[in-house]
């Protein structure tokens, strides 16, 4: 197959932007990363409603961006619903209300199969904005808020993410014999995905002395943590897209897809990250 430059130089001139992008405001300030994420993870919740279309849910798309803007504030900055609060003194309170208030739409909904419907609509908030919500306790983990932010550590889990994603490709193409979950994920193989944990695991040393950040024992967790959470968030998203029939979320990247396609491994690893950083600190 002849190699389609035009469409290669499609592909690098958005990777090079979205990079750009994505560094510059997760690095700016706290603002900046909080605006960054708030419209990826409403995006991302759109592109997931879409694709609950396509696989026969009517998503409650309204309240659904409501809740989902309720529950990002409250990642923000946890003393603003609590003085003094800290991302290890959060209010789950509130947030045991926001499953419910998706969930009794059901009850007033007359379309086939309503509870179906409402819990897709509540599967989005887990899926597409808890995860970006989440990361406000990775950057700010300390005390919470913008006066502790620190995004050293988000930008080392990003630069493991993308180390697992490269070696893996390079592993799987130079060795992968044996298909991981074929009718999930053709390209992927068993070789390319541990020579990708293998090589994420030994860089995740290089990453703490690069940043100068974090401790010994998390870098040492997340070496491991973030490969196979990243290549479990791939596949999932590959189940998703085959189940609906769709070949990409959207097509907000030329050449790349949706932003759930291409923030599929962030989804993962943000939760088990977090929880890290609550065992950790």
């Amino acid at each position: 197959m002849a190699l389609d430059l035009k469409k290669l130089g499609t592909r690098a001139a958005s990777a090079a932007l979205f990079v750009a992008v994505l560094l510059t405001c997760v690095l700016y300030s706290y603002l900046s990363f909080t605006i960054f994420f708030f419209i990826v993870a409403l995006w991302g919740l759109n592109e997931f409603y879409k694709l609950g279309s396509a696989l026969g849910f009517q998503p409650y798309k309204a309240p659904g961006f409501i809740c989902a803007t309720l529950l990002y504030i409250i990642f923000v900055n946890p003393s603003l619903l609590n003085p003094g609060a800290t991302f290890s003194q959060f209010p789950f309170q509130v947030l045991m209300i926001i499953p419910f208030l998706l969930l009794v739409l059901g009850v007033f909904d007359a379309k086939e199969k309503p509870f179906n419907n409402a819990l897709f609509s509540l599967g989005g908030l887990i899926y597409a904005v808890l995860p970006f919500a989440l990361l406000h306790g990775i950057v700010a983990h300390q005390n919470g808020g913008p006066a502790n932010f620190e995004p050293s550590l988000l930008i080392g889990i990003i630069l493991l993410i993308w180390a697992n994603d490269t070696f893996a490709y390079l592993g799987g193409s130079l060795f992968g014999r044996h298909k991981m979950i074929a009718r999930v994920s053709p390209g992927k193989t068993w070789e390319g995905t541990i020579i990708g944990v293998v090589i994420t695991f030994g860089l995740s040393f290089l990453v703490k002395d690069l940043l100068n950040a974090g401790t010994e024992n998390f870098w040492l967790m997340a070496g491991l943590i973030v490969p196979i959470m990243a290549t479990l968030g791939d596949l999932l998203e590959s189940v998703l897209k085959r189940q609906a029939g769709v070949k990409d979320t959207g097509n907000v990247l030329p050449g790349h897809g949706g932003i759930l396609d291409r923030f599929d491994s962030l989804i993962f690893v943000s939760p088990f990250t977090w929880a890290i950083l609550q065992l950790l600190y």
